[in-house]
């Protein structure tokens, strides 16, 4: 019987780790937040950290691992994470050239509408970087047929290089001692030795089916993975739908007996995919609980 427990207050967690304290990217179901109340619930010991569904990476960067790789099947994202690593000020340089093109005579919107064109037909990081800090609310969706980038631009004024330039220095050094690879998260399960962490944070398998990485997904096999990992004595946390309303109907996911030891939800407010989704109706019974489940 898993043991579960409800959201920790996080004014009362023990101060180990420190969310930055602005996003990097900005990413639909970022944990940035959160991540106190998540990260409070890992063990204090552990060897070498694991991410393999890297996103915007906030819990990574909350951790700040002394060894830790970070992983993700979408490619122009770690060629974002791989150049903050190794090269931080080319990554500033992306982000100014295609901020600076924002001025008098010429809209972010026309802005935008440019760089995406640029990104649809050549997909990279550069201009990733950019359309994401740029769309609207951090939505990532992409046409399932071709991969075409459609989401809109957001209401909101990227930041000034300035402000990006800091979070970049602030976010490489917690990112410093970690390795980017462009993988699969099965073949991020399979370095994964005794003793170390793996923190999922995967699509959410009812309402992503829209965004990157979501169509092909299978939840049943990441639970088998998890289980391979646990048998290897690997620590596993894993961020999941909760009670949580999809549409009309609520999730009801298919988690094996005695696979995980115990739950923790946490409440993450209303979902930006519903807002995007239900523009101009209420949202007041549109919240979402994390589950966040724990092998340990």
């Amino acid at each position: 019987m898993i043991k579960t427990s409800t959201q920790a207050d996080p004014s009362n967690l023990v101060d180990r780790f420190y969310p930055p304290k602005g996003q990097l990217l900005k990413w639909i179901g970022n944990k940035q937040k959160f991540a106190a109340v998540i990260t409070a619930n890992f063990p204090t010991q552990y060897n070498r950290y694991f991410e393999p569904f890297l996103g915007s990476g906030a819990i990574l960067a909350t951790v700040a691992p002394a060894n830790g790789i970070g992983a993700d099947t979408f490619k122009p994202l770690i060629e974002i994470w791989q150049t903050l690593k190794s090269k931080p000020s080319t990554l500033k340089a992306w982000y100014a050239e295609r901020r600076s093109l924002i001025k008098k005579g010429t809209t972010k919107e026309q802005v935008y509408k440019k760089i995406q064109q640029s990104y649809n037909s050549n997909p990279n990081g550069a201009d990733f970087l950019f359309l994401s800090r740029s769309c609207y609310g951090g939505v990532i969706r992409f046409r399932k047929a071709d991969g075409y980038m459609s989401t809109p631009c957001g209401a909101h004024t990227p930041i000034a290089p300035e402000s990006f330039n800091e979070r970049v220095d602030c976010w490489y050094s917690r990112v410093k001692n970690t390795d980017f690879i462009h993988a699969d998260y099965k073949k991020t399960f399979a370095l994964a030795k005794k003793g170390d962490l793996i923190y999922c944070d995967p699509p959410y398998s009812f309402s992503q089916s829209i965004l990157y990485g979501a169509q092909s997904f299978s939840l049943l096999e990441l639970f088998e993975e998890i289980a391979r990992a646990k048998r290897k004595g690997v620590l596993v946390a894993l961020s999941i739908d909760g009670h949580k309303k999809s549409g009309n109907f609520f999730c009801d996911l298919p988690i094996p007996r005695n696979l995980f030891e115990r739950e923790v939800f946490v409440d993450v407010g209303i979902s930006m995919l519903r807002r995007f989704q239900k523009e101009g109706e209420t949202l007041n019974d549109e919240n979402v609980h994390d589950r966040l489940l724990l092998t340990y």
